[in-house]
């Protein structure tokens, strides 16, 4: 016990240090006068038809007999000149198609980058053009992935319609942001589900009491603070905690339904994951295909174009990551994870 508890004050103090440095050296990078100004980027767009087209390529010089190269490479040429000259072709008159990214963690931080290209795409978007977002994230905090499913949600407002493809997983606040699509398809074993909702407090006070540390929380308002990590819990305040948490459920359970009005609600909202091949059965899927897959047969009908906000990488921004990046390695599922006492899903 003696071990555990000297332990116990060692990581209490290396955490408490290393935060100390955290927040020293974010504000010492946040106020180097040479950054450029935050919060400016970069949107990029690439046509997926002729990146396609060239790995086919790549394996069709391989293959063709020399005559039929030559013809391969006049044939390129020709649709380089055209596509210069700005000459449409019968994909360019047709409908588009938009391809976006959103991997998340859980901050939801795409979601910054999520925004400014929905913006950009409400700008420009024609009636019958479609929006192909790849999602993976297994979710996180709950005002987070909110924000992320309502810039979604921008699209369907204006009537485009929304195609989500999840290769690997779209759980918990992923599969929030998932359900808001018109069509949601995924591969065999891609996960889906997990609608529900977690915390998880760690609390040091009996550690802090025994070595006679008083911890003093003052608030203004009954309850500001229900659960806390240094000082003493009250069955009310876990009462109130799990109130909240209960409504956060319900919340999310009614926001699933708004979208996919046909799913047994009482047996897909019970936290539990699924792989999609199972998610189809009930109604968590649509259909089982790869954004591989769709987006092969996209290119060969329609002009295809991937769309990518990059936020401005300063100085500060990158110190500032890397500080975070370390911090969450290093104590992930312990105090940093959760001092805040923020809940995600």
């Amino acid at each position: 016990m003696a071990f555990v508890s000297e332990y116990g004050m060692f990581l209490l103090k290396a955490v408490t240090l290393l935060v100390v440095v955290v927040v020293v050296i974010r504000v010492i990078a946040r106020s180097a006068s040479w950054d450029p100004s935050p919060g400016e980027g970069t949107l990029r767009v690439k046509k997926l038809n002729r990146e396609y087209q060239k790995l086919g390529d790549r394996i069709r010089v391989r293959i063709l007999s020399r005559a039929e190269r030559k013809a391969l490479v006049k044939a390129r040429k020709g649709e380089s000149k055209a596509e210069a000259r700005g000459e449409t072709d019968a994909q360019a008159s047709s409908a588009r198609l938009y391809v976006l990214r959103f991997s998340g963690d859980i901050r939801a931080s795409a979601v910054e980058s999520l925004r400014q290209e929905v913006t950009a795409l409400l700008a420009v978007a024609q009636p019958g053009d479609e929006v192909l977002l790849r999602l993976d994230s297994s979710g996180g905090i709950v005002n987070a992935y909110g924000l992320a499913a309502a810039q979604l949600d921008r699209l369907r407002q204006k009537k485009i319609g929304l195609t989500v493809a999840v290769d690997s997983v779209a759980a918990s606040g992923g599969y929030m942001m998932a359900c808001v699509a018109d069509k949601i398809l995924a591969a065999p074993f891609a996960v889906v589900g997990s609608i529900g909702v977690v915390a998880m407090i760690p609390n040091v006070h009996r550690l802090l009491k025994k070595f006679d540390v008083d911890v003093e929380l003052i608030t203004a308002g009954e309850y500001k603070r229900t659960l806390t990590v240094v000082g003493e819990n009250t069955d009310k305040g876990r009462a109130k905690f799990t109130e909240q948490i209960e409504e956060a459920h319900t919340l999310f359970r009614e926001f699933v339904g708004r979208y996919r009005p046909q799913l047994d609600l009482a047996a897909v909202s019970t936290g539990e994951h699924w792989y999609a091949t199972r998610g189809v059965e009930l109604g968590l899927v649509d259909a089982l295909q790869t954004s591989d897959d769709y987006l092969l047969a996209a290119v060969e009908q329609r002009a295809v174009y991937e769309v990518r906000f990059e936020p401005q990488r300063t100085v500060s921004n990158r110190l500032a990551s890397f500080v975070d990046a370390t911090a969450r390695r290093l104590f992930h599922s312990g105090w940093q994870a959760s001092r805040d006492s923020r809940y995600g899903i």
